[in-house]
C-alpha cells in the first residue's frame, strides 16, 4: 500500500497560505482577492478529489509527527474523512464564487475571506484528523475563525449573536476539551480507528469511559445543534447569507456531528457503545431534537429562522442513524451527512438572493415572488422538496434508508419520528412554495424586472443552481461507483465485518 504524507498538508496550506496574504490586500484589490480565493478553492478541490481516488484505489495517505511526549498531531485520509472533505471542498468552491457576489460592495472584504479560508482550513483539519488531539486542535480553530463571520456586519444584533454563538461554543469546546484530557490520561492516544479501541473491556471500567463518552458528546452536541444546546444557532441567522450557508451546509454544524461519527465508531466502536448503553439515550435525544426543531421552524416569520430550525432538525438524522446500530442506518447517516449539505446551502443561496435582490426577509414577503426570480425560485424548490423526502430527489435516500435501519434494529418507534418529521417539512416547506408559485405577486416585483441580467448576477444565481441540479442527481444517479451512497455502503460494510 502506497504512502503519501504529503498530500493531507498541502489540502491544508491552499487555504492557510492564502489567509495570510487575503488579510495584507488592500480593500480596492477586489480582482486579485477573487483570483486567490477562487484558485485556492480549485486547487484544494483537485487535492481531494486526489485522494478521493486515492483511497478508492487503497492508497494510503497520512501524516504525522510528534508535538510532545505522547501527544501526536496525526492527519489521514481514509473513507469517512473523504466524505467530509469532499462535500466541504465542493460546497466551499461554491460557497466562494456566491460570497464573492453576495460581498460585491461591502466594506471589511479582506477581513472577511481572511477568516472565510480559515474556516475552510479548519474544516478540512477536522475532516483529515487522526487522532483526537488533532481533531480537538481543528475544532477550536474553527470556533475561533468563525466568530469574525457570525459580527461581520458589526451591527447589535451581530454582536449580540457573536456572543451568543462564543457562549455555546467554547463551553463546548471546554467539555470536549476535558474529555479528550481524560481518555489520554486513562487510555492514552486515541488514533482514529476503523472499529475503535474497546473491543474487551473490564466492566469495572464501563463508568469511566460512559463518563468520558458523556463529555465528548456533550462537548460535540453544541456545534451538531442537539436541543437543549442548539440555541446559538438561530441567533446567528443575523450574519450574511454566505456565512449562514457556512454555518448549516458545511463548517459548524457538520464539524459536531461529524466528531460524534468519529466517537462512536473510530474511538469507542459502534458494538462497545452498545454494550455501554449510550445508543439508545443518543438515539432518544436525537429524535427529539428532529422533533423540536420540525415543530420550531413551523413558527417562524423570518426565512432564514425557519431554516435554520430545520437545520436543528435535519442534522439530528445523521446522530439518529448511527444510534440504530446496523448497516443500514450508519448507510443512512452517511449519506444524508452530504446530501443534507447539498439541500441546505441551496436552501440559503436561494433565501440569500432573496434579500440581496429584492429584499426579502420574512416568509409573507414571499408572494409571487417566482414571477421575478424563477431560476432561483426553481433551485429553493428543489431544496425544500429534497428535504421534505420526495423521490427521486437526495432527500429521499437519506430518509428511506434510516426508515430501514429502524426497522433493521427493532427500533420500530424511530419510523413515527421519521414520518412525523417528514410531515412537519412538509408542514413548513409546502407554504413557502404555495405562496412563491401561486400567490398574486407584489406589484414591485413586477415593475423590477431587471434591464441587463436574468434576475440577480450570475456570481448568486449560478451556486444554487449547480447544488439543486446536484440534489436530483444524487438522488437518481445514487448507486454510481464514486457516489456519496456508494461510500456510505463501503463504510457500512467495513463497520460491521460485512
Amino acid at each position: 500500500m502506497a504512502t503519501n504524507s504529503l498530500l493531507p498538508l498541502w489540502v491544508l496550506a491552499t487555504s492557510l497560505v492564502v489567509a495570510f496574504i487575503i488579510f495584507t490586500i488592500p480593500e480596492e484589490r477586489f480582482k486579485l482577492r477573487s483570483f486567490l480565493n477562487l484558485s485556492a478553492a480549485v486547487i484544494k478541490l483537485l487535492l481531494v478529489m486526489i485522494m478521493t481516488w486515492g483511497v478508492f484505489q487503497g492508497v494510503f495517505y497520512e501524516t504525522h509527527f510528534e508535538v510532545a511526549p505522547g501527544l501526536e498531531f496525526s492527519l489521514k485520509a481514509d473513507p469517512l474523512s473523504i466524505v467530509f472533505a469532499g462535500l466541504s471542498s465542493v460546497l466551499w468552491l461554491l460557497t466562494t464564487v456566491y460570497a464573492i457576489g453576495y460581498l460585491e460592495d461591502s466594506p471589511n472584504r479582506s477581513r472577511f475571506f481572511g477568516f472565510f479560508s480559515f474556516c475552510v482550513a479548519s474544516t478540512l483539519g477536522i475532516a483529515l484528523a487522526g487522532n483526537l488531539f488533532t481533531f480537538l486542535l481543528f475544532y477550536e480553530m474553527l470556533t475561533l475563525s468563525a466568530y469574525p463571520l457570525v459580527v461581520h456586519r458589526g451591527t447589535q444584533a451581530a454582536l449580540r449573536a457573536g456572543r451568543v454563538y462564543l457562549i455555546y461554543t467554547l463551553s463546548g469546546g471546554a467539555l470536549l476539551m476535558l474529555g479528550v484530557v481524560m481518555m489520554y490520561l486513562n487510555y492514552g492516544e486515541m488514533p482514529f480507528e476503523s472499529g475503535g479501541h474497546f473491543q474487551q473491556v473490564d466492566v469495572a471500567e464501563y463508568p469511566m469511559l460512559g463518563f468520558i463518552f458523556f463529555l465528548l458528546i456533550a462537548g460535540l452536541a453544541v456545534k451538531a445543534a442537539l436541543v437543549p444546546l442548539h440555541g446559538w444557532l438561530p441567533s446567528a441567522m443575523v450574519a450574511p447569507a454566505p456565512v449562514s450557508a457556512l454555518l448549516h451546509a458545511v463548517a459548524v454544524v457538520k464539524a459536531g456531528v461529524f466528531g460524534i461519527v468519529r466517537v462512536v465508531y473510530d474511538i469507542f466502536g459502534i458494538e462497545f457503545a452498545y454494550m455501554l448503553g449510550v445508543l439508545v439515550p443518543l438515539s432518544i435525544l436525537a429524535s427529539a431534537t428532529i422533533v423540536y426543531g420540525s415543530i420550531r421552524a413551523l413558527y417562524q416569520t423570518d426565512l432564514k429562522r425557519r431554516l435554520a430550525f430545520s437545520t436543528v432538525s435535519q442534522v439530528s438524522y445523521i446522530t439518529l442513524g448511527i444510534t440504530l446500530f446496523g448497516p443500514l442506518g450508519t448507510i443512512g447517516a452517511i449519506v444524508h451527512l452530504v446530501h443534507q449539505g447539498i439541500m441546505k446551502i441551496t436552501l440559503f443561496f436561494c433565501a440569500g438572493n432573496y434579500a440581496e435582490t429584492l429584499g426579502i426577509h420574512r416568509i409573507d414577503e414571499l408572494d409571487g415572488v417566482a414571477k421575478r426570480m424563477p431560476w432561483t425560485s426553481m433551485a429553493f424548490t428543489m431544496g425544500a422538496l429534497g428535504m421534505i423526502g420526495l423521490p427521486p430527489l437526495a432527500g429521499f435516500i437519506s430518509k428511506w434508508y434510516l426508515g430501514l435501519g429502524a426497522l433493521e434494529s427493532g427500533m420500530y418507534w424511530v419510523l413515527f419520528v421519521l414520518v412525523m418529521s417528514t410531515l412537519l417539512n412538509a408542514a413548513y416547506f409546502l407554504p413557502i412554495l404555495h405562496r412563491i408559485w401561486f400567490r398574486a405577486p407584489h406589484p414591485r416585483w413586477l415593475s423590477s424586472q431587471p434591464v441587463k441580467r436574468v434576475e440577480c448576477s450570475w456570481l448568486l444565481l449560478a451556486p444554487p443552481l449547480v447544488t439543486a441540479v446536484l440534489i436530483l442527481l444524487l438522488g437518481v444517479f445514487a448507486s454510481w461507483p464514486m457516489s456519496p451512497f456508494s461510500w456510505a455502503i463501503f463504510m457500512a460494510n467495513q463497520e460491521y465485518g460485512l
